[in-house]
């Protein structure tokens, strides 16, 4: 067989394997999220808020950054598991940091204050990238 097949096949059971347990990891922490804030996101967004949507963007990308370093340096599936959890606990720290940084934010974002929901994103952002670079070294 040739070489590059037979390392296809022997590494896509593990690369499956790690890719849903970062998935699973990831949605539990988005969900975790979404219970924290005192809004519904989704219903908001529906409805045209994009102060929401860029606060629920800058969330999903901060927790997918240091998952996905996670996943480049793990050793196991149960690696994955933990680290995502600091993970997605760091991001739900994110946002109450950026709840502090600015007065009322939750009623901010349902107002569509697309400026708290820049500076909200950013935090959520940088922490992720904080983290990930962490999480790599």
């Amino acid at each position: 067989m040739d070489p590059v097949l037979q390392s296809l096949f022997s590494g896509l059971p593990n690369l499956v394997l790690q890719f849903a347990a970062a998935a699973a990891i990831y949605c539990a922490g988005i969900a975790a999220y979404k219970r924290l804030t005192p809004y519904h996101e989704l219903d908001l967004i529906r409805s045209g808020n994009v102060a929401a949507a860029i606060v629920l963007a800058g969330a999903l990308i901060g927790l997918a950054l240091p998952i996905g370093a996670t996943l480049a340096r793990s050793l196991s599936v149960l690696d994955i598991l933990v680290w995502g959890a600091v993970a997605s606990v760091l991001q739900a720290a994110a946002f109450g940091l950026a709840s502090l940084l600015l007065r009322e934010l939750p009623a901010r974002v349902e107002r569509g204050d697309v400026a708290a929901a820049l500076v909200a994103a950013a935090v959520q952002l940088s922490v992720g990238l904080v983290n990930a670079g962490a999480m790599s070294g």
